[in-house]
């Protein structure tokens, strides 16, 4: 930051600017550019598209597909009895008394 306080008030003052002028024109520039950055992140905050969200949900994402997996692989393991009794117990099946 201090670098390029520097190089702004060296181009300031060679492009015409005197002492006094070239720094507030450069801390003007400076501030201008925390501002901007300021803003850009904390847009990035409301919106959620950090780095850290992005990864939270591809991670989400692959371990969602990897556990629906394992657990259509170990429900197609079940006999078709076994099968039935677990869905009815979850609710997915009306026993047939019922109807």
């Amino acid at each position: 930051m201090f670098a390029i306080g520097g190089l702004g008030y060296w181009a300031f003052q060679a492009a015409g600017f005197e002492g006094f002028s070239a720094g507030i024109a450069t801390q003007a520039l400076l501030v201008a550019i925390v501002l901007v950055w300021t803003g850009s992140y904390l847009f990035r905050v409301v919106s959620g598209n950090m780095t850290y969200m992005q990864q939270r949900r591809r991670y989400r994402s692959s371990y969602d597909a990897a556990t629906d997996e394992e657990l259509q692989k170990r429900f197609d393991a079940l006999s078709p009895d076994e099968q039935e009794k677990l869905l009815r117990e979850l609710g997915q099946l009306q026993d047939s008394s019922e109807l």
